[in-house]
Formats: C-alpha cells, sequence, structure tokens
C-alpha cells in the first residue's frame, strides 16, 4: 500500500510540473535529493559505529547481563514465560538499548535474534506467543532517552541546536510505551478469558 502513494505521489508531482511548464525541476530536485541522502548516510555512519561499538564493548564486558540483573522485576513481569537467563532476554535487552539511545538501526538485529529466541520457546509455532506479542510493542514504542539518530541527522543539516529535541522526544516516546505497556497488558487479560 505504502508503494502506491509513494507513486501517486511521485505521478502527481511529475504532472503539476509539467502543467507549469517546469519539468526540469524534476530532475534537479531529484538529483539534490539523492545528493543529500548520500551525503547524510555518509555522515550518520561516524554516529552509528561510534554507538554499535559501544553496544559491542558493553556486550563483551558483561554489561547486559548485569543490565538484566537490574532489570529483572521488570522483565518479569513483562515476561513471565521467558527464564531470566535465557538468550532471548539478552538479546532483548540489546534492542530495547538500542532503541533507548536512538539507534533503531541498530536495534533490528538484535530484536531479529530476539524473536527468533522467543520462537524456540514458542509452544505453537504457528501463533505468536504473549512474550513476543508484548516484546513487538516494546521494541516499536520503546522510549527513547537519546535520539542518537535524529541529533545526527539535525547536526548534518546544520541545526543551531541539534539537541534541542531531547525532552520531546522523551515525553512522546515514554508515553508511547507507557500506552503500549497498558494495551499490551489488557489485550493479554481479554484474550487468556477467551473475548
Amino acid at each position: 500500500m505504502i508503494n502506491i502513494i509513494w507513486l501517486l505521489m511521485i505521478i502527481s508531482g511529475i504532472i503539476l510540473a509539467s502543467l507549469q511548464g517546469k519539468p526540469e525541476i524534476i530532475t534537479q530536485t531529484a538529483f539534490q535529493a539523492a545528493q543529500a541522502a548520500v551525503k547524510y548516510s555518509l555522515e550518520l555512519v561516524g554516529v552509528m559505529s561510534f554507538w554499535l561499538g559501544m553496544m559491542k564493548i558493553a556486550e563483551e564486558a558483561g554489561l547486559v547481563r548485569k543490565l538484566a540483573t537490574i532489570l529483572r522485576p521488570f522483565t518479569r513481569m513483562l515476561f513471565p514465560s521467558v527464564p531470566d537467563w535465557h538468550p532471548a532476554m539478552g538479546a532483548m535487552l540489546m534492542n530495547l538499548s538500542a532503541n533507548i539511545l536512538g539507534l533503531g538501526n541498530a536495534a533490528t538485529p538484535f530484536g531479529l535474534k530476539a524473536m527468533q529466541e522467543l520462537q524456540s520457546l514458542n509452544r505453537e509455532k504457528e501463533q505468536a506467543s504473549e512474550a513476543m506479542c508484548t516484546f513487538l510493542a516494546l521494541n516499536t514504542a520503546c522510549i527513547t532517552f537519546m535520539p542518537t539518530m535524529i541529533i545526527g541527522i539535525r547536526l548534518s543539516a546544520g541545526s543551531a541546536n541539534p539537541t534541542e529535541v531531547v525532552g520531546t522526544t522523551l515525553f512522546a516516546t515514554a508515553a508511547g510505551m507507557s500506552v503500549a505497556v497498558m494495551a499490551d497488558n489488557i489485550l493479554r487479560r481479554i484474550f487468556r478469558q477467551g473475548v
């Protein structure tokens, strides 16, 4: 569906530019956008590399296990079916840590690994388990304390104050995560009752 929307937007832009007698704007804008995309991508590689390296160091140093110990009461409440030291718990914590740091792309491999590990615990292989649904809700609406990628993009675009979005991002993601956890809890209870 999203591909159709993008196609309609592109076609309507081409038609409007042609009707106004300025078809050269299409080519000029496409090249400018492509150059900007490459420029921002290259500038973000440094930010991504730094934080991915930091996360790898944290994982190798055993900080993930320590974080798991600290967050055990919270994770037990959210994932009662997952054993404390199961590999799924470590992958989920790494995914959530990457999301907390605003590294959405870095969170993806950990999220995939977590889902594989959660599937190994799943008794009904054709249906998502409660833990999988909860993790998906948390992954999608995770709180972000430091929106690293957004700050990097704003810095690359020449923003005078690239960190001014931290407060609003924290508020919005905290609200989103709260709603996701509550909705997951409510829906879990409803489906357990068979309603």
